[in-house]
């Protein structure tokens, strides 16, 4: 697909992975709505991307946003081809240690948001007969290790329904996808402790969030007939 001229939202689109994909599909020529809490951030974001592109500061658990965002899409640029699901936090801990609150955010971020969005998305694309959807899991929606099994849970839920859906909509001219970063440089661990880095200071070169974007532009410029339902993407040191 070229993706001049098409249109897609970018979730979690304030740092990271989702403002490396924002940058580099907007410079393939996507229009794009862009989304995240910072406002801020948002319109830098905004700014500095060469294509059409406008800012929807949201909190990604509340309910009315994924139908939001595809309003948004329509009404700035009368239509939208694809979404990039990537709003996620990570909150990881053993169970004398963990933070109970910020796990439940986490559920409702990473996994209950992203069911709102991939529904609300898929009723619009079958309306229309076609569009894709990406969304982001981890190589934890895999496997898993000691401390991570909440985290990892909600990867792995999000596999699960991404698997469902594309059986759903196989033929249909929808395609629904999942990309599964391994350690990425992004600020999802910036606030783990140093004794829950130590199993991150052995690679010593991670993936950088533009490795990411990279294959999420691959996916999407598929011809029509062809699909990725996963795409795992690990550093070459990473052993999980």
């Amino acid at each position: 697909m070229d993706l001049s001229g098409k249109v897609g939202i970018i979730t979690g689109a304030s740092s990271g992975i989702g403002w490396e994909t924002a940058k580099m599909l907007s410079e393939a020529g996507a229009r794009l709505i862009v989304s995240a809490r910072s406002t801020e951030k948002l319109d830098r974001l905004v700014e500095q991307l060469p294509g059409e592109a406008a800012a929807v500061s949201a909190d990604i658990v509340d309910p009315a946003i994924p139908q939001t965002l595809v309003h948004a899409a329509t009404e700035n640029f009368d239509g939208l081809d694809f979404v990039f699901s990537n709003a996620g936090i990570m909150s990881i801990g053993s169970v004398d240690e963990v933070d109970m609150e910020a796990m439940s955010r986490m559920i409702q971020v990473n996994y209950d948001a992203a069911v709102r969005l991939a529904y609300t998305v898929l009723r619009f694309f079958k309306k229309q007969g076609h569009g894709d959807l990406i969304t982001t899991s981890s190589i934890l929606g895999t496997k898993v290790r000691a401390t991570v099994g909440v985290y990892a849970g909600t990867k792995y839920a999000v596999e699960a329904m991404t698997e469902s859906l594309r059986l759903e909509f196989a033929g249909t001219g929808i395609r629904i996808m999942v990309i599964e970063p391994g350690y990425t440089a992004t600020q999802l661990q910036s606030h783990w402790t140093e004794k829950q880095k130590d199993s991150l200071r052995a690679m010593t070169h991670p993936l950088d969030p533009a490795d990411i974007a990279r294959g999420v532009k691959f996916m999407l410029e598929q011809p029509e007939n062809v699909i990725i339902p996963r795409m795992l993407m690990v550093p070459v040191q990473q052993q999980l």
